[in-house]
């Protein structure tokens, strides 16, 4: 077991590796956001456009199933009021739990206790998550991975 940082103490950040197409990045941070708030977590879900934004924010509305995740999206008056926001990196702030749909990393990840990454099944979109795996590691943090299956 590797020896941890100060910096793996004060961010934690996973990688959750999706294992096939029939699997969606966005389904899979509702259920991610959906845990964390059950968890009475500060949640921000970033997304790399408005446009990105505004589908995720939709997604929220109607999954998971049978359950509601309070929520704000983009251009939310007042987006500090609910648990669970949608926005772009620029209107990231800190939180409990960073969900990081952009295919950056998310900056100054130490502002925050968990930073989660979805990597897409696609080869191409892979690569940019290699290279946010990377800048973590140059930041002295060791991401853990996790095998999403179904």
């Amino acid at each position: 077991m590797s020896q941890q940082t100060a910096n793996d103490e004060a961010c934690q950040v996973d990688f959750y590796l999706l294992g096939d197409t029939s699997l969606e990045a966005g389904r899979l941070a509702c259920r991610l956001a959906m845990m964390a708030w059950e968890r009475q977590q500060k949640i921000f879900i970033v997304a790399a456009t408005d446009k990105l934004a505004g589908q995720m924010d939709e997604l929220l509305w109607r999954y998971p199933e049978g359950r509601f995740l309070p929520h704000a999206g983009p251009g939310d008056p007042d987006p500090g009021a609910s648990p669970v926001t949608v926005v772009t990196v620029t209107g990231l702030n800190p939180a409990d739990v960073v969900i990081n749909l952009c295919p950056e990393a998310v900056p100054e990840p130490e502002r925050f206790s968990r930073v989660l990454e979805i990597v897409p099944f696609a080869d191409d979109e892979r690569q940019a998550s290699r290279m946010k795996y990377k800048t973590y590691r140059d930041l002295g943090i060791t991401p853990r991975t996790h095998e999403i299956n179904k």
